[in-house]
């Protein structure tokens, strides 16, 4: 995994990230205990659909925070080769997600 974009790693943003992720926790153990417990399948579902959503949300939130950040730094610090590795990592993991 690659090393964190400088100060970008203590971003304020952080801790509203933690947050929704500790809210995406709790939905997911909510869904463990539906399923031991027999709940409607439609209901379960509609759980997995919304921690889906909650997911992509926060996947949004930090690509964002990428750019704005370690693509933007990288950019402004003028270097080549660390534009280009952010680049390509960018495109490795939009071509993971068209798959």
């Amino acid at each position: 995994m690659a090393e964190a974009c400088g100060s970008h790693s203590k971003h304020a943003d952080h801790t509203a990230l933690l947050g929704r992720l500790s809210r995406v926790e709790g939905q997911v153990r909510g869904v463990s205990r539906m399923i031991e417990s027999d709940r409607y399948c439609l209901d379960i579902l509609t759980q997995i659909s919304a921690i889906k959503s909650a997911l992509t949300a926060v996947e949004r939130e930090v690509l964002k925070s990428h750019a704005d950040h370690c693509v933007s730094n990288a950019i402004a610090a003028g270097d080549k080769a660390e534009q280009d590795q952010k680049i390509s990592e960018l495109v490795g993991l939009l071509l993971k997600a068209v798959r």
